[in-house]
C-alpha cells in the first residue's frame, strides 16, 4: 500500500511530472542553507510545543532535547500572551473546563482510500463532545490569507480525515493556523468546515487518486512519464526540473512562487 501525505497531493495536483521526479525517482535537489535553517527552527518549535503539552521540561541543558534560543523564546512568549489557553496542560484544562474535553499533541490519523494510505499528524487536536479544533503551528515570516489556505491540501486533507474517521459532523470541525514568527505578535487564521466542502474534497481526492493509479500503471508497465503541467500555469520558471522537462528556456513565463506549508517532513512515498 502506498502512503501519501498532503505535500504529495499538493505536488501531484500542481505537476504530476514533478511528483514522479521527487517521489518515484528521488530527484529532489538539496535544500539551500537558509531553507535548511528554517526547517530546523520549525522542527524545534514543533518539538518544544509537544514537550510543553506533555508537561516535559524545556530549556537549555543536557537533559532537554531542544535548546531555547532568543528567537524561539520570543516566539513562544508572544504566543503565550496571544493565546494562553494553548499552553494549558491537559490536567489544567480539565480542571477549568468540561472533563470530557481532551488535548492531544502530535496526534496521527490514518485512512485508506482506493488502495492508498493517508496519514496526517495534528500539531494539537482539542476535542469536546460537540467540537474538534485542529491547531497547526506555522513558522512563515508572513501570515497567509484564509482563501489561499483553504485551497491547500494540508487544510483540505486534515479536515477531511478528521471528519471521515470520527463521529464529528464537518460543521463541528475547524482548523486554526498560528503564524508564530509574525511580528510584533503571532496571528491566527481559522478555517471553518461543512458538509459541502467535505463532499467536494472527497471528489477531488477520488479524481486525483484515479489519475495517480493510471499514471503509476503506465509508468511501471510501459515506462511512460507522468504528464507535464502546462507552461501557462507559470510553475516551470524557477522549478529545479525545468531543464529536465525541456522548459529551461521559457524565461518569459511568469514564475509562481507558493510557500511550502510542510514545515516538518511528513510520510514519504
Amino acid at each position: 500500500m502506498i502512503h501519501l501525505s498532503q505535500s504529495q497531493l499538493q505536488t501531484l495536483e500542481a505537476c504530476p511530472r514533478k511528483f514522479q521526479y521527487i517521489y518515484l525517482e528521488q530527484l529532489s535537489p538539496p535544500l539551500d542553507p537558509l531553507q535548511q535553517e528554517s526547517l530546523i527552527w520549525g522542527s524545534n518549535f514543533h518539538l518544544i510545543m509537544q514537550q510543553r503539552e506533555l508537561g516535559l521540561p524545556v530549556g537549555i541543558g543536557s537533559d532537554q532535547r531542544v535548546s531555547l534560543d532568543a528567537d524561539m523564546q520570543g516566539a513562544i512568549a508572544a504566543l503565550l500572551t496571544a493565546a494562553p489557553e494553548l499552553f494549558e496542560s491537559q490536567s489544567q484544562h480539565h480542571q477549568k473546563t468540561n472533563p470530557e474535553q481532551s488535548r492531544r499533541a502530535e496526534y496521527p490519523i490514518t485512512l485508506e482510500l482506493q488502495g492508498y494510505l493517508f496519514t496526517v499528524i495534528y500539531d494539537l487536536l482539542i476535542t469536546a463532545p460537540d467540537s474538534a479544533q485542529i491547531i497547526d503551528w506555522k513558522t512563515h515570516q508572513k501570515p497567509l490569507k484564509s482563501d489561499f489556505l483553504s485551497q491547500q491540501w494540508q487544510t483540505k486533507l486534515y479536515l477531511y480525515l478528521l471528519a471521515a474517521t470520527t463521529n464529528y459532523a464537518p460543521e463541528q470541525i475547524t482548523m486554526t493556523y498560528w503564524f508564530v514568527k509574525n511580528s510584533p505578535q503571532p496571528q491566527q487564521v481559522t478555517i471553518a468546515y461543512n458538509q459541502e466542502i467535505h463532499q467536494q474534497t472527497h471528489q477531488e481526492i477520488t479524481e486525483l487518486l484515479q489519475e495517480l493509479t493510471t499514471s503509476l500503471e503506465d509508468y511501471q508497465t510501459q515506462g511512460l512519464d507522468f504528464s507535464q503541467v502546462s507552461p501557462k500555469a507559470g510553475h516551470c520558471v524557477g522549478c529545479s526540473f525545468a531543464a529536465r522537462c525541456g522548459r529551461g528556456d521559457r524565461a518569459s513565463t511568469p514564475a509562481i512562487t507558493l510557500p511550502n506549508l510542510a514545515d516538518i517532513a511528513e510520510i514519504t512515498l
